[in-house]
């Protein structure tokens, strides 16, 4: 019988265990002197993954209005160089 119990909770969904997502805020909101520029890249660095694509908004927690001004950013500083379009560059240098 114990085993009966053990193989219907495994097809339940792993037992009662649920994942609540923390609340995101956006950061540029909450900080009214935090400005988005493209030449602050250790800004930008949050928002960009290690294969250099731009995070979405449900990982960053930023708003749809500075969520777009993030985006224009890292495009405007990976066209003049500040961060790279892939992160094929990390690769290389190991």
């Amino acid at each position: 019988m114990a085993e009966d119990r053990r193989s219907s909770e495994g097809a339940e969904g792993g037992g009662e265990r649920r994942f609540f997502a923390k609340p995101k805020f956006c950061q540029f909101c909450a900080d009214k002197t935090l400005t988005i520029d493209y030449k602050k890249t250790d800004i930008l660095r949050k928002y960009v993954t290690e294969d250099g694509k731009i995070r979405p908004r449900r990982q960053t927690g930023a708003c749809a209005r500075h969520q777009r001004a993030v985006a224009a950013a890292v495009k405007q500083a990976r066209h003049i160089a500040l961060l790279p379009f892939t992160g094929r560059h990390l690769e290389e240098t190991r």
